[in-house]
């Protein structure tokens, strides 16, 4: 039969690191709280300008084909 503790009440040891005093546990301010938000909606708005900017731009007019191009011929298999 294993023995038994003689002294089962034994005062809990503090966590290592810890020091014997309190200290105050401050309320984390709004940027720390709300940092992943913050940055997500800057990345949105900037993919967003960089959006509008992409599709507002004048189109180049279309170039000369080049050679030995033949029209009927292209990926879709349509012809015009």
């Amino acid at each position: 039969m294993p023995a038994k503790n003689k002294n089962p009440k034994q005062k809990p040891s503090p966590p290592i690191g810890k020091q014997g005093g309190k200290q105050q546990e401050k309320e984390p301010d709004f940027y720390t709280k709300h940092k992943s938000t913050i940055w997500t909606v800057i990345v949105l708005i900037v993919l967003t300008i960089f959006f509008i900017i992409n599709n507002t731009r004048k189109v180049p007019d279309e170039g000369a084909y080049p050679p030995n191009y033949l029209k009927g011929n292209s990926a879709n298999g349509t012809s015009e």
